[in-house]
């Protein structure tokens, strides 16, 4: 870990807004900057316009999709990112099923039914303990909402169209933190050994008690860890 106080910049993940940092805009409030890719549907796309937005040189912290953004980052200029943080993030491309079921959110989106999407989703993005908690779902669901169908679409085809990033992995000169949720729905324990193994200076902190959505789970934990990583 690097101990420069630098900016921190914050990626969402897919159908997220500013609302899935709130707590960590609270415990980090000097100099944060929350990077939302509403306009884009190539993750290359979104990383120039991230890369435009934000300051010379930060701490970067992303989530999920924000990830996929990060690796594009860190291929075009690394040496912008003092210190990485990879939150429920994964390196490799869509499966062929991950593409099916992609393709199927298309097809809903088309057909009207935006709203069928949300709530398919959020039994693999919280912890099954949290799925009865009307506070936490309904940020997820407000984050859509916000959101909207048409970004989710671009938001969509970008994820599809990723490249495999752990060819590159072994290329990332930071310090990299890498929290994952136990009851993770989405991303597991292999896709971070596979960062494990790849990045040269790398570690992983599990949060238990938590799925994908680990920031609104569990705040107070990943503000610890980001404290703690930071030097803040």
């Amino acid at each position: 870990m690097s101990n420069e106080k630098l900016p921190l910049a914050f990626l969402p993940g897919q159908l997220c807004t500013e609302s899935l940092w709130g707590s960590q805009l609270s415990a980090f409030p000097d100099q944060s900057q929350i990077i939302v890719q509403r306009d884009h549907d190539t993750v290359e796309k979104m990383a120039v316009a991230t890369l435009n937005a934000m300051p010379e040189r930060v701490n970067l912290v992303c989530h999920a999709m924000g990830g996929f953004v990060a690796f594009e980052i860190m291929r075009r200029a690394p040496q912008r990112i003092a210190n990485l943080v990879l939150i429920s993030t994964l390196a490799p491309a869509d499966t062929p099923k991950q593409t099916v079921r992609r393709e199927g959110y298309l097809r809903l989106v088309e057909e009207g039914k935006f709203d069928a999407i949300i709530e398919e989703r959020l039994p693999i993005l919280v912890h099954p303990d949290r799925m009865g908690d009307a506070t936490l779902t309904g940020v997820l669901r407000q984050m859509a909402y916000d959101t909207g169908a048409e970004t989710f679409l671009k938001q969509q085809r970008a994820i599809m169209a990723r490249p495999d990033s752990r060819p590159s992995l072994s290329a990332i000169p930071c310090p990299t933190l890498l929290i994952y949720g136990r009851s993770d729905g989405i991303t597991t324990m292999e896709h971070q050994q596979q960062m494990l193994d790849a990045i040269p200076n790398v570690r992983l902190e599990i949060v238990e008690g938590s799925g994908h959505m680990v920031t609104l789970e569990k705040p107070q934990v990943v503000n610890g860890l980001l404290s703690q990583f930071l030097g803040r």
